[in-house]
């Protein structure tokens, strides 16, 4: 089977600084991944990259069944294409409810006149509904996201980039300031999302991505360091010495 996300022999430069060093891996259609590795690793970067933020030295990154090019769309095509992205810190529409959230992300026509005369249909009704239940927020449609907590609005801002029906989800340390019963939740929902599309995590709490349960990749000076489960990287002694030992 190939692969959905396929890295190879990328390379970029900031000002003489390589942080990306000759980078290959693949991703998978329905695979769930987490990325670890040390500040200045290259983990951003990596993710820049795969959405077009930053633009590569040299190497390709190709993307889907046709193993189309991700280096020559721009980054809203890379959007289109099917690959969403998620920061760290939550970014929704605080002064509107759950349900008005949703609505806007749904994937629809964009253009100026197509964005006039789009109606919500009971079908798109059906699908917020079927998203807020999906994230632990059905209950909580006509509530403002400005007063969900931290660990709520990360759901939300997950579920508006599964609104947009994406075959790759980039999450960038998405147990950062939650509850522990926040933490499990939505280690329960990256594994369900997984099941359907490629996740791929990157993380730094070894705790957090130990309940994923999943393939790690450990990055170091922008290349692969190690790949495998949780207990065979952190047991690469290169792994302790650079990035587990500095804990």
């Amino acid at each position: 089977m190939s692969a959905l996300l396929e890295v190879s022999g990328v390379t970029v430069s900031f000002d003489g600084f390589r942080a990306i060093n000759n980078l290959t891996f693949a991703i998978g259609a329905a695979e769930l991944r987490a990325i670890i590795g040390p500040n200045g690793a290259g983990k951003s970067t990596f993710m820049d990259i795969v959405t077009g933020k930053t633009r590569p030295d040299s190497g390709s990154v190709t993307f889907g069944e046709k193993s189309v090019s991700l280096l020559k769309l721009s980054e809203a095509q890379i959007a289109r294409a099917g690959i969403g992205r998620k920061f760290q810190r939550p970014t929704v529409f605080e002064d509107q409810t759950v349900r008005e959230n949703l609505t806007l992300a749904l994937k629809a026509a964009r253009s100026p006149w197509a964005v006039l005369v789009w109606r919500k249909s009971a079908a798109d009704e059906a699908r917020i509904v079927t998203l807020a239940e999906q994230v632990g927020l059905g209950d909580r449609l006509e509530q403002k996201a400005g007063i969900l907590s931290h660990g709520q609005k990360q759901w939300l801002e997950i579920a508006m980039l599964l609104a947009q029906e994406p075959k790759l989800l980039l999450v960038d340390e998405p147990a950062a300031g939650m509850t522990l019963a926040e933490r499990e939740k939505t280690t329960e929902l990256l594994v369900d999302i997984a099941k359907t599309r490629a996740v791929v995590v990157v993380e730094h709490d070894m705790d957090f991505v130990r309940r994923l349960n999943c393939k790690v990749t450990v990055l170091h000076e922008g290349a692969v360091l190690a790949e495998g489960s949780l207990d065979h990287v952190t047991k690469n002694q290169t792994v302790i010495d650079v990035y587990l030992g500095r804990g």
